[in-house]
């Protein structure tokens, strides 16, 4: 799963630009199941169970990741740039991104000693942010790049300490590979497995698959915010690395089943693996298009605790992805027995 999950986190894809992503996960898949791409670019697979419960169950992650997009090219060779998804600019500065097919960069600003001392004290706005590739000029510039070019976090797959990996896009190729090992073991259920687009630009992607698959059930797989860090007590650490797989009860945009929420911890106690919640009401998912789709669908979701979520170095805990997997093939085994 370790080495799925680093090749996953290696390919680039922003939202709207997941081609290459989509792409290697249908070569690990295409022999296990159906699936097909609808007009959106989402990819949903279908895995024949052993048996057909009469309910119909939708298992999805988002195969895209933060990044940035090259709004425009000034005279000497930088570029302009805005964000695709939530990235807070200090994540972004002096960072090495990957712009296009391959071009490296550097994320820069206004040097501080050109800062006045109030916008020293105030977070810098992309607006005053460019990226270097070291041209000279618009005109050289021009010849590597074009508007509207995505941009990457360059980050490595790193393993920390014993227990830990630490890579880009953890956010959601954690799910994705989550999803791949199940396609790839086999379902004992009937399962839609939706691989979604767009999730970081605003649920763009689940909007379009659960209209289209229409499903009674759905388990959302999303890796989420840890904050157990030193100097955070209480319910703002929101859910640590370690404790196992994270099950809310309710975030920005759904209220979750209150149901397949106790059966969550209840399947968790009895498979002997860790199962936290979250203790603010704090972000979203793919949850909030999918449970309102069409007549309404009974929706939870199980994510991965993930420190420095956005960044090109998130970090979470291998206990708790490998727990993910055990807790997913679980309650889609329990959700389709009720």
């Amino acid at each position: 799963m370790k080495e799925l999950l680093k090749e996953l986190c290696l390919i680039n894809g922003t939202s709207g630009d997941e081609i290459l992503v989509r792409q290697a996960i249908i070569e690990k898949i295409k022999d296990h199941c159906e699936y097909r791409i609808d007009n959106l670019g989402n990819l949903i697979a279908f895995c024949k169970g052993k048996k057909t419960s009469g309910k119909k169950l939708m298992i999805a992650a988002h195969t895209d990741e933060v990044g940035f997009i090259v709004t425009y090219i000034n005279s000497d060779g930088t570029l302009c740039f805005n964000e695709v998804g939530g990235i807070d600019t200090t994540a972004a500065i002096g960072r090495q991104v990957t712009v296009g097919n391959g071009i490296k960069g550097v994320v820069g600003s206004t040097a501080i000693h050109n800062l006045s001392k109030e916008q020293r004290e105030k977070p810098p706005k992309y607006e005053n942010m460019y990226i270097d590739i070291g041209a000279d000029s618009k005109e050289e510039a021009e010849k590597l790049v074009r508007l509207g070019d995505s941009v990457y976090f360059d980050s490595e797959f790193v393993e920390l300490g014993g227990n830990c990996v630490k890579s880009k896009a953890i956010d959601d190729r954690a799910g994705c590979a989550i999803m791949i090992q199940l396609i790839r073991e086999g379902v004992e259920y009937d399962t839609y497995f939706v691989f979604n687009v767009q999730e970081e630009v605003g649920l763009r992607g689940s909007t379009a698959s659960s209209f289209s698959v229409a499903p009674d059930f759905a388990i959302v797989l999303e890796a989420t915010t840890a904050s157990d860090i030193d100097g955070v007590s209480g319910a703002k650490k929101v859910c640590s690395l370690g404790k196992g797989p994270v099950v809310g009860f309710m975030d920005r945009s759904t209220v979750y089943d209150k149901e397949l929420y106790r059966m969550a911890f209840e399947s968790a106690e009895e498979l002997g693996i860790p199962c936290q919640t979250k203790t603010m009401i704090a972000g979203g998912n793919d949850s909030g298009a999918i449970h309102t789709s069409r007549g309404g669908v009974r929706t939870i979701a199980v994510s991965v605790p993930c420190r420095y979520i956005h960044s090109p170095s998130c970090v979470i805990n291998k206990g708790d992805f490998e727990n993910t997997l055990t807790l997913t093939r679980e309650l889609a085994r329990r959700i389709h027995e009720l």
